[in-house]
């Protein structure tokens, strides 16, 4: 998979860019807050329609301006592709694949896949689940068209289920619509927990094996997955996943009316990581946290490269800044093949890298 060029209007600093890009490495320097890690959000985002800092898209468009435009010219699987974004203040965003437009984001997955890592990701350990959740969701958006659909349905069935438990008290005719609500969740919640099983299932069969490689064989990686808790075997069809799932809500329905709050689903799974067999958030060294992220991010890039054929393009937000040299020797010589992106603060050679394309960003701006 392959950038070929990036073009952006209106997007975070950036009024206006074009960039060719080398398919080998491609080196973004410049100094802070210029916008070196808001040019690889965008190339991100054509890939999922997610960023990894904004909740909102309208986050993403400049101050001042109504619109921003996003376009990919890229190349993969033997064939050439355009994808396109625009980004709308008080209205939804627009995707366009080829120039025909996608009735959902869920669209764009296999299509342009990308792993991001950046120092915020240096804490996804230690971090609470919901950071692990957002690791979870954003790979799997990419690889399973289904996955995202259903991801978007739920936040939305929730926000909805919210809303119904706080309001019942003053506006009881809302319990009415509550068990329409709990069954749409629990079917989309079923399909969310198959998927996050299935994945972390993949991790497994590759980061313990990176991380041990890293510690020099003295550390041990293991992970799992936590869910609701009548859910025994999250790795189970979804329609003997929502069976379990709705005795949960039964059993927590009176829990939530009194709290007011959605107590029953997925929106609390977490990605659980042990070294050692002891929770790593919780007693591993800074170092230890570290190289368990790194793993799991090397770890969603193989699973990536397994299932299309092709590496992911790579994007390293200032990471190796903040890694010691033997950290950034590690990471440097396990990411040989396909296209990187990699940001700094100066222009620099990199030890174990063919070198590529330099480009220089001041002010939103190529120089």
């Amino acid at each position: 998979m392959i950038l070929k060029a990036l073009e952006l209007d209106f997007f975070r600093n950036y009024s206006h860019m074009e960039a060719v890009f080398d398919p080998r490495v491609n080196l973004i320097y410049g100094d802070n807050a210029q916008g070196k890690t808001n040019l690889l959000e965008a190339v991100a985002y054509l890939s999922s329609a997610r960023s990894h800092r904004a909740r909102y898209d309208r986050e993403m468009i400049m101050l001042g301006v109504d619109s921003a435009f996003l376009k990919g010219e890229l190349a993969g699987r033997g064939r050439e592709f355009t994808l396109e974004a625009r980004l709308f203040r008080g209205k939804g965003r627009q995707l366009y694949s080829n120039g025909v437009r996608l009735k959902t984001a869920g669209e764009l997955a296999g299509v342009f896949t990308t792993v991001l890592f950046c120092p915020e990701d240096l804490s996804l350990v230690r971090a609470g689940g919901a950071e692990r959740r957002k690791f979870l969701d954003l790979a799997i958006c990419q690889l399973r068209p289904r996955y995202a659909q259903a991801l978007a349905e739920y936040h939305r069935l929730y926000d909805h289920k919210t809303r119904i438990l706080r309001d019942w008290p003053e506006n009881p005719s809302l319990l009415q619509t509550l068990d329409d609500f709990n069954l749409r969740m629990a079917q989309t919640g079923a399909l969310l927990i198959h998927y996050r099983a299935h994945f972390i299932r993949r991790l497994e069969e590759h980061a313990p094996a990176i991380h041990g490689e890293f510690s020099g064989g003295r550390e041990q990686l293991r992970l799992g997955y936590e869910t609701v808790s009548t859910v025994d075997d999250p790795l189970a069809p979804p329609r003997e996943i929502l069976a379990r799932l709705l005795e949960h809500q039964e059993s927590h329905r009176q829990a939530e009316l009194d709290s007011r709050q959605c107590l029953s689903g997925p929106h609390k799974d977490d990605l659980l990581v042990e070294i050692g067999e002891r929770s790593a958030r919780t007693y591993a060294s800074q170092g230890q946290v570290r190289t368990a992220a790194l793993s799991l991010k090397l770890a969603q890039r193989e699973i990536f490269q397994e299932e299309t054929g092709e590496w992911p393009v790579l994007l390293l937000d200032d990471v190796l800044s903040e890694l010691d040299s033997k950290r950034q020797s590690f990471v440097l010589n396990h990411i040989q093949g396909g296209q990187i992106f990699i940001t700094c603060c100066e222009e620099e050679k990199l030890e174990g890298l063919e070198q590529g394309a330099s480009f220089h960003i001041q002010g939103g701006t190529l120089v």
